[in-house]
Order: C-alpha cells, then sequence, then structure tokens
C-alpha cells in the first residue's frame, strides 16, 4: 500500500462503523465501498475488515493498519498544511472537544475569536459532559478539567483552578457552618455526575491532614450550571470549580465553607493525541488559548 488515499478510505470505515455509513459518508454506494475494501485487501493479501450482515469489525491487522496509518496521514498532512500557511496563512480544520459548562462561558469566545483572526481555519467544537472517552482521540485537541486519569493524550497547561465547598446565605440559615469536611456527613449536598468519577466522595487535606468524607445527596446532575443554581436557591452544599463558583461568590449569592480544608485542584488542560506533528493551525489555537488566561485567568482577575 502505497496510496495515501486508501488509509483514509479504512480510517473512514472505522468512524463510520459500517459500510452503508461509509458509503453515505462519500456519496458512493454500498457496493462501490465493499469492492474498494477488497481491492485494498487483495494489494496487502491480509483481511482487514471481518463484516457481516450485522457487524463489522477490524482485524489485528486492520487494527494496526488504522492506528500506524493514521499517525502517518497526519504527518503527511502536517507537512502540506505547514507548506501551504507559509503562503496563505492557517488553513484546515481544528476539531475541539471540551466539557458543557466550561466550553459555554469560557472557550466559545476563545474559538469565535480564532476564527475570526484566522479565517481560512474552520473549527468545530463540541461540548459534552464527558470529554474523555474512547472517541477523544479523533479529536485535535481536548479541554480536560481536573486530574488526568491514564492516557496516551499529551497535556498542556491552560489555567489553575482550584475547587470550593460552597452554599448561599439562605441554606446557612437553616443549618450549621460546617467546621470539619466531616459535617458534611450531616448535611443536604448537591452533586455533580461526570468523567465516571465517585462523585460523592469529597476529599479534602489541611497541611498534612487528610480527610474523606461520604457526602449525601438528594439532588445531582451531569451540568455544572444546574448544580450551581440549585445552591443559590439554597437546596444543599456543591463542591465546585472555582471558575465556576467565583462570581457568585463575589456578589454574595455563595459563601465558600470550610476555607481552612483544601480540596484537589482541578486544573484547565489542554490535550492532543502528539507531542510531534501537530499541524501548524493546531499549534497556533493551543497558544492562542493559553494565553487567553494568562498571567491570570478570568476568574481570579
Amino acid at each position: 500500500m502505497n496510496d495515501s488515499s486508501d488509509i483514509r478510505f479504512l480510517l473512514t470505515i472505522r468512524d463510520a462503523g459500517s459500510l452503508v455509513a461509509t458509503a453515505r459518508k462519500l456519496g458512493i454506494s454500498p457496493s462501490t465501498v465493499t469492492q474498494r475494501l477488497q481491492q485494498i485487501e487483495r494489494k496487502l493479501d491480509t483481511r482487514l475488515v471481518d463484516r457481516t450482515a450485522r457487524r463489522l469489525r477490524f482485524t489485528e491487522e486492520g487494527t494496526q493498519l488504522c492506528q500506524r496509518g493514521a499517525e502517518l496521514v497526519q504527518e503527511l498532512d502536517t507537512l502540506f498544511e505547514d507548506l501551504r500557511a507559509r503562503r496563505a496563512g492557517l488553513v484546515g480544520t481544528v476539531r475541539i472537544r471540551a466539557p458543557l459548562g466550561f466550553g459555554r462561558r469560557y472557550l466559545a469566545s476563545v474559538v469565535s475569536g480564532f476564527q475570526q483572526d484566522n479565517p481560512n481555519v474552520d473549527i468545530e467544537l463540541t461540548l459534552t459532559d464527558q470529554p474523555l472517552t474512547e472517541t477523544a482521540e479523533r479529536y485535535d485537541i481536548v479541554v480536560h478539567i481536573g486530574e488526568l486519569p491514564a492516557s496516551n493524550l499529551i497535556g498542556y497547561a491552560i489555567a489553575p483552578n482550584a475547587r470550593l465547598v460552597c452554599a448561599s446565605p439562605a441554606f446557612l440559615k437553616r443549618f450549621p457552618n460546617p467546621e470539619t469536611p466531616d459535617d458534611l456527613a450531616h448535611l443536604p449536598c448537591i452533586v455533580l455526575r461526570e468523567n465516571n468519577e465517585d462523585v460523592s466522595l469529597w476529599q479534602f487535606h489541611k497541611g498534612r491532614t487528610a480527610r474523606s468524607v461520604r457526602v449525601s445527596s438528594k439532588l445531582s446532575c451531569n451540568d455544572g450550571e444546574v448544580i450551581r443554581r440549585w445552591a443559590c436557591e439554597g437546596r444543599g452544599v456543591i463542591l465546585r470549580s472555582e471558575w465556576d463558583v467565583a462570581d457568585d461568590v463575589a456578589k454574595g449569592n455563595l459563601v465558600r465553607l470550610l476555607p481552612a480544608w483544601k480540596a484537589p485542584d482541578a486544573d484547565v488542560i489542554a490535550l492532543t493525541s502528539n507531542r510531534a506533528g501537530l499541524p501548524a493551525r493546531t499549534r497556533q489555537f493551543m497558544r492562542y488559548l493559553q494565553a487567553r488566561f494568562r498571567p491570570q485567568p478570568p476568574w481570579r482577575s
């Protein structure tokens, strides 16, 4: 196989998930898809895809070809895009995946500003409550907040972000202000479901002293804006990112609890699948993104 179009064709099958979906995506007939796949397999004298009427599965050889081939195609695209960029500025598409709330409040304006400055760049922004999934590697940049689980992705620091325990003034008129993290176990709490984490186990430390407390919750949601609104309405205690609650704390809508105890930080980072070979447009967007949150992020300004 010496034609990158064959690799791109196989990657399209992988991403589409079926030969019929591949045909729709490419605007050709399913029989044409099947015939081209058979031609590639004959050239390599290797079966790449096991297909039946109900399912499609890449063989070990097909999977390896897609993994290595995707890297080679990206390097080739990067080479040509960098050459074009020397003449016409940044071109191509940047695919970004990010958390819902942070994406709406802060990232959307960054994306808009970058695209306006670079009109030949297309940006596809996808917001989700689970930015880190197995499909994350199909994006150029994944924005993540918090501790990074084991991953092959490469991280770039964007902004510091603490996590604060908060409740509304109205809530604190009905319930005692907690003095230690253990007191939270006896208070109504609201939890945010995200990233498949154990969301009701809250951890703190003060100096060398560490505490873990299992909170009880009658309200939970996968959208941080919703739990922040519930907290402002006096429905319970939340453990939430500084970027989300700093304004409400400053305005008095929320009160920070347990200021002497620190929850684990949840810094904002950007992830890419490779450190080397990134297209010029991706590198420039990363620099633009980092610059927008320096020297201090807006929630600390």
